[in-house]
């Protein structure tokens, strides 16, 4: 019988193993340090904020695996030898494989602080970071966070939460201006600030003081201001995790290098998820997706090719979603923070600077390109739709209706957005 050992038991490697199972008797093992069972990453937030136990983010039942059999073995790697095909652990448990996949995930970015290691310091990924963060935010009275990305303000909003004041050092001259177009990032930044965030825009991180007791003291700015405080939150994105794979002969560069099956340059082991750094058969950039729902589709595609049925990872139409506290954020195909050559946009906000909605279209035959919205609910079926159709930008006006997912009694924006875009014409 056939072994399949999976490294990593986020949503990728548990989507790969529960496919697998679907159309395979092989044996599954999925080995992680992180925990025993699969939970839902992005829930982690609301557990410290106290809306749910650690227990309610698991979506299966803790017999659901041994019913499945999947083998979940908790420890950490310290070997992957792929011309032997085994993987070794620390407490000396050895595991032959004859498929291997690599979903080890993201690591927090450093950027060699100095004062970056002390205790109180730490960024926000793993359940272990959530731990830490219980004990490392007791009898805080100001944090400050650094970078921000979307983890940044999922932390402030747990430390809000706890009663915790937050100053928030942004490099950028607007909140999240490197991935968001300048009208959308002023909206954010405003929203941030209303909820009584401490907003440094364009200010970076310096260094980070310790104090008497070896603890967090204070951040400094590049500006020489030191800014009071018990808890640093490191937040400036994440990279791929491929410190195992370096060592173990797998073709790295940013992430560990697969083509658009999933496929490393060594047969029979794979990478899937945010430590895969995708390389596409046209010449095109090599691409790393790091969101939950890739990472799934990228664990159904790849248990098909596991089970002998050899199938494309194929992401369709780009899509993501957030929360910036009570305001909602979607965005669908591809929506530039620059305009791009050849591309044009329309930009509606509300009077009370809460919603927005940007259509970017083709300047010459005014095909939808991509969609950002603020604080209105859209359909993900009808926005994907419309950019597969490529409809028109004034198709899309026009029947912006069908897409709202707004609930009853909620304000329509429709004929104001329709009204500004025929005053513009």
């Amino acid at each position: 019988m056939q072994h399949l050992v999976i490294i990593g038991n986020g949503i990728t490697g548990i989507t790969t193993a529960r496919q697998v199972r679907k159309r395979s008797d092989m044996k599954i093992t999925v080995i992680s340090n992180e925990t025993d069972y699969f939970f839902s990453r992005t829930a982690l937030m609301y557990v410290f904020m106290g809306h749910l136990r650690f227990e309610q983010t698991k979506p299966y039942e803790d017999w659901f695996w041994p019913k499945n059999r999947i083998e979940l073995v908790r420890g950490t790697l310290t070997e992957l030898n792929t011309g032997e095909k085994f993987v070794r652990l620390e407490d000396g448990q050895m595991f032959r494989y004859d498929k291997l996949v690599i979903a080890t995930g993201s690591q927090t970015n450093k950027f060699n602080w100095p004062g970056q290691d002390l205790p109180g310091v730490q960024g926000l990924y793993s359940y272990q970071d959530l731990q830490l963060l219980e004990e490392n935010s007791r009898g805080v009275s100001r944090a400050v966070i650094v970078g921000g990305g979307l983890i940044g303000i999922e932390l402030a909003e747990m430390l809000l939460s706890r009663n915790i004041p937050v100053t928030f050092l942004v490099r950028e001259n607007y909140y999240w201006d490197n991935v968001l177009p300048r009208e959308e990032a002023r909206l954010i930044s405003r929203h941030v600030l209303e909820h009584g965030i401490d907003l440094r825009l364009h200010t970076n991180l310096k260094e980070i003081l310790p104090g008497e007791n070896g603890r967090v003291r204070a951040a400094v700015t590049e500006f020489g201001e030191e800014i009071p405080c018990q808890l640093v939150g490191l937040t400036p994105g994440v990279h791929p995790n491929i410190d195992l794979a370096k060592k173990s002969g797998v073709a790295v560069n940013r992430g560990v290098l697969v083509n658009e099956y999933l496929e490393t340059n060594i047969p029979g082991v794979y990478a899937a998820g945010d430590c895969a750094e995708i390389v596409a058969e046209d010449g095109g950039p090599a691409r790393i997706e790091q969101l939950w729902y890739t990472g799934r589709l990228q664990g159904q595609a790849l248990a098909k090719t596991i089970c002998g049925e050899r199938t494309r990872y194929q992401r369709g139409v780009w899509f993501n979603s957030a929360k910036f506290f009570d305001l909602e954020y979607q965005t669908y195909g591809f929506v530039s923070n620059e305009p791009r050559e050849g591309e044009s946009s329309f930009y509606w906000e509300d009077p009370g600077g809460k919603r927005c909605l940007r259509l970017v279209y083709r300047t010459g035959s005014r095909e939808l390109v991509g969609i950002n919205v603020f604080g209105i609910r859209l359909r993900q079926q009808v926005c994907e739709r419309w950019i597969r159709e490529k409809r028109s930008l004034e198709y899309v006006l026009e029947h912006l209706r069908e897409a709202n997912f707004d609930p009853e009694f909620f304000r329509r924006f429709e004929p104001e957005i329709l009204r500004q875009h025929r005053l513009a014409m």
